[in-house]
């Protein structure tokens, strides 16, 4: 339910802001609005406003099919409001190291949830790492997925350019990962039984 209302929410605000410009800017990761007028809510609103159509489709249908696997495992250990705290401290994270970096920088401008996104699949990866995972009709395991995900990512962050912000990719995957392992530190053992059999 918690994932559904997230998507809900993100789906509503993000379809206002295509034809609002203003709501864009007020919702936007602006990092001098941060740093200059303390506006912090864009630590967590620029998750909720995506660039275009596919931009927004993409991640929702990511956290559609991985929130709802997930989002038992943190309201049992967290209550019912667990998988809610746990995507937006994910967006908080995921984000902070673009932040502090363009701090100053009036030019840099962040928005999209796939930081957070990227929490809640790798928390997933934790949970079953051999599970088939679809990649542009290319089926894979979801453990060589992450591989590829994170190499391609870090080679991308280091290139520079473009308009990904793979910085929050990374920070983001992190995150779900040391999250996870700290509410339950029983998934490690788990994580490394299942990686010892192999199922492709």
């Amino acid at each position: 339910m918690i994932t559904l209302i997230i998507i809900g929410i993100t789906c509503v605000v993000s379809f206002m802001a295509f034809n609002n410009a203003r709501l864009m800017n007020d919702l936007i990761l602006w990092p001098p609005a941060i740093t200059r007028h303390r506006e912090y809510h864009r630590l967590v609103t620029y998750g909720v406003i995506h660039a275009d159509g596919s931009h927004l489709l993409f991640n929702m249908i990511t956290l559609f099919f991985f929130g709802r696997a997930m989002e038992g495992l943190y309201t049992a250990s967290l209550g019912t409001l667990g998988f809610a705290l746990f995507y937006i401290v994910a967006l908080v994270v995921s984000i902070l190291p673009t932040y502090l970096k363009n701090r100053s920088n009036p030019n840099y401008r962040s928005l999209g949830a796939s930081g957070a996104v990227s929490a809640v699949l790798f928390s997933y990866i934790l949970i079953a790492p051999w599970s088939r995972i679809v990649v542009f009709v290319l089926p894979m395991p979801a453990i060589i997925y992450a591989v590829l995900y994170v190499a391609y990512s870090v080679y991308m962050d280091r290139r520079g350019g473009g308009n990904v912000n793979h910085s929050a990719h990374l920070w983001g995957a992190a995150f779900g990962v040391i999250f996870t392992l700290l509410i339950r530190p029983d998934v490690l053992p788990h994580f490394l039984g299942q990686l010892a059999q192999p199922r492709f």
